[in-house]
């Protein structure tokens, strides 16, 4: 095998653990993982008191290190082949550098989902606050909803 021939496969298993690592649980309250399906949740009601805008960071603030590792390595192969001897080792530094910043911030920016922050007026009284992916039914402030909770997750639907 060729030395190129080599490298692109390495790049490649390096991109595919970069992207793979970017699917992760976003906060829907449309998506159950598999351990939560047949389960029992407490239901309440209540009366939506306000709905902001959120944006949801599934990367909970961490680096992208996978974006950038996968970023680093394809812009050391891209650099390394437009410079010849010498230059080749510094144009591959250079490209492997940009490389790894952009690959963060494609990571950084797929990480981020827009979500609500729903408060709610509990029928005892309380309020409740539970942020969600706006992926589903928009909710509006007076309207009547459930809240289904089990295990410490919470999810507001109609």
């Amino acid at each position: 095998m060729n030395r190129s021939f080599v490298t692109a496969c390495a790049s490649a298993l390096v991109v595919s653990l970069a992207l793979s690592g970017c699917a992760t649980f976003d906060g829907s309250a449309n998506v159950y993982g598999a351990a939560q399906t047949q389960r029992e949740e407490t239901v309440r009601f209540g009366t939506v008191e306000s709905v902001r805008g959120v944006t949801i960071d599934t990367g909970n603030g961490q680096p992208g290190v996978l974006g950038a590792i996968g970023g680093g390595a394809l812009g050391a192969v891209a650099g390394s082949a437009i410079g010849g001897g010498r230059g080749s080792l510094l144009t591959g530094i250079i490209g492997g550098l940009a490389g790894a910043v952009a690959g963060n911030e494609v990571q950084h920016h797929f990480e981020r989902k827009h979500g609500v922050e729903i408060t709610v007026r509990l029928d005892d009284g309380t309020l409740r606050a539970i942020t969600q992916r706006t992926d589903g039914p928009m909710f509006y402030a007076g309207e009547r909803v459930r809240l289904l909770s089990d295990g410490g997750i919470t999810r507001v639907t109609i």
